[in-house]
């Protein structure tokens, strides 16, 4: 049996409305997110996607994290391209190595039963 001992996310974005002041600046959203700008530029790792009831809708790696999570919201290739309004919680792993992230993004995507992620299952429903 091999253990895997999964990262905390360095970052956690949640789908709010902006509160706004006389003295602020509103931020456009994107789909309901305006704190994009905490997921890290130029580092590699997870992204993990859940809806309301904090259950998993989709797992993806990147190069770089953000760069890579905005294509998910704008792109028409995404996997979750019509599902992009049930995302309200977004974490970010942060994971350097290309091969731990590999292995981390199946595991999570089979343990957690990520709802989108089709081409690593090994689960069946």
């Amino acid at each position: 049996m091999i253990t895997i001992q999964l990262p905390e996310p360095a970052v956690t974005i949640i789908r709010r409305k902006q509160e706004l002041t006389p003295d602020t600046t509103p931020i456009k959203p994107i789909f309901g997110f305006i704190d994009f700008h905490e997921i890290p530029r130029d580092k590699g790792g997870l992204l993990l996607f859940y809806n309301q009831s904090d259950e998993l809708l989709f797992v993806g790696k990147a190069r770089k994290l953000r760069p890579r999570l905005k294509k998910h919201f704008e792109d028409q290739v995404s996997p979750l391209r019509n599902h992009r309004e049930e995302v309200a919680k977004i974490a970010a792993i942060l994971v350097d190595d290309p091969m731990e992230r590999e292995i981390y993004e199946t595991y999570v995507i089979n343990t957690e039963r990520a709802k989108y992620n089709t081409e690593k299952a090994f689960y069946r429903d």
